[in-house]
């Protein structure tokens, strides 16, 4: 079952957050997220544990505990939302396509297929 972190410590390693969560069972995988180019904490990671048994008992004792100087937030995460399969979010602009304007101009003319 995979745990969301939150509200962490920006100084926080993974060693020190797979250590917090040892007393409750076996874990498979902890990440810390950091920011793309200054490789920082962003105060946020998920730890993947085997057991789901193992999971409620991590959430039931850390979520709402102070650790480190904050109160963190724990509970099962949430799957990412799903974009299309082209890779582009759904959504744009205004005008997506600016060439259909059409309509007339102040002076009663019809505008050209480009706007002018």
């Amino acid at each position: 079952m995979k745990l969301f972190v939150g509200n962490f410590s920006l100084e926080v390693t993974e060693e020190e957050l797979k250590k917090a969560f040892e007393p409750f069972g076996e874990i498979a995988s902890v990440v810390v997220i950091k920011e793309k180019y200054s490789d920082e904490s962003r105060g946020f990671g998920f730890v993947e544990m085997h057991s789901q048994t193992e999971a409620q008992a991590a959430i039931t004792a850390l979520n709402g505990k102070e650790w480190m100087g904050r109160v963190l937030n724990v509970n099962e995460a949430r799957p990412r939302p799903q974009f299309r399969q082209d890779g582009f979010r759904k959504g744009g602009g205004r005008h997506q396509n600016s060439r259909k304007r059409g309509g007339k101009r102040r002076d009663g003319k019809r505008r050209s297929r480009w706007g002018f």
